[in-house]
């Protein structure tokens, strides 16, 4: 699958394309029907189908100091996208020059730039300066377009507020529901303090980056290695204060695993949270309190079917 940049040249076999219009940082059940719609009318029409997103979202453009509420990296959207049968991902530098255009540039840049002959949306997505186009500007500018219903459940419209809201109340079962896959934190496993292996519980450490934070706790998880394999386990999600300055750690300990994994990337799907973080009066009662966890979480695990 391709990767295009909004501010770069679209090749000529992806011109003429139907493309998928929103952030679909998620990607999660809604977005996911946008972006089949778009793609089933692309095969219809014999075009190609490309999925837009924003980098950065809009959200840190204009509030920086916002805390991290990312869900999904690009690589990982590129991957999600591909997996639906897009074409292409194309990434819109969003800067406050794109954000300020008003509509009808904006229709320009697709249509001229990147070769768009159709657009598919959500029903609230809006764009250009101010957030003043909307989905009936497309056709009045002269752009086919067409917006994709909200998918709802009994609780309401699915969407990444109530998948940030379910994650950050450790509710991984509703987030799992709603993004149709576990949440997934992805990074390169860094050296810790080491602890975890000295007392039988070796961990691959992962720095949390730009992702929301979930609630801070123990899990039960799977791993996913770059080689393919899957390894179940349990793992402390928080701040580790031995480190200048502290650091928040995804710390996931796999069962029955010994090799190194210093360098890799892995990706570490949050499955069941188990507890919030507790402190332990000496390193016997710590041992003994992450044994329980692993067996607990090994226990969940088994009835827990592996996600594709």
């Amino acid at each position: 699958m391709e990767r295009l940049s909004s501010s770069g040249p679209v090749p000529p076999h992806l011109r003429g394309s139907v493309m998928a219009l929103g952030n679909f940082d998620g990607f999660h059940a809604g977005h996911q029907a946008v972006v089949g719609r778009a793609i089933a009318r692309a095969r219809a029409e014999g075009r190609p189908a490309i999925v837009a997103t924003f980098d950065p979202h809009p959200m840190r453009l204009f509030q920086p100091d916002s805390p991290s509420f990312r869900l999904t990296t690009l690589d990982q959207r590129q991957a999600l996208f591909a997996h639906a049968g897009a074409d292409a991902m194309l990434v819109f530098d969003f800067t406050r020059e794109l954000a300020a255009l008003d509509p009808a540039a904006y229709v320009r840049l697709l249509v001229e730039q990147l070769g768009v002959a159709a657009v598919v949306t959500g029903q609230d997505f809006t764009f250009g300066r101010a957030r003043s186009g909307t989905i009936e500007s497309f056709a009045a500018l002269g752009l086919p377009a067409e917006a994709v219903a909200p998918v709802t459940d009994g609780e309401g419209v699915i969407s990444s507020t109530r998948v940030r809201a379910a994650l950050r109340a450790g509710d991984c079962a509703t987030a799992t529901r709603l993004l149709t896959r576990p949440f997934t934190i992805e990074g390169v496993v860094q050296h810790g303090d080491k602890l975890g292996r000295t007392i039988g519980f070796p961990t691959a450490n992962i720095d949390m980056g730009p992702y929301l934070r979930p609630a801070y706790g123990i899990y039960a998880v799977r791993g996913r290695l770059s080689d393919g394999r899957v390894l179940d386990g349990a793992a402390n999600l928080g701040i580790r204060p031995s480190f200048d300055p502290p650091k928040e750690l995804l710390e996931p300990h796999f069962f029955d695993f010994s090799e190194s994994l210093y360098g890799e990337r892995i990706a570490v799907e949050l499955v069941h949270y188990l507890h919030a973080e507790r402190k332990y009066d000496g390193l016997e009662a710590l041992t003994a309190g992450i044994a329980q966890d692993c067996a607990d979480a090994r226990q969940i695990l088994a009835g827990t079917p592996t996600l594709a």
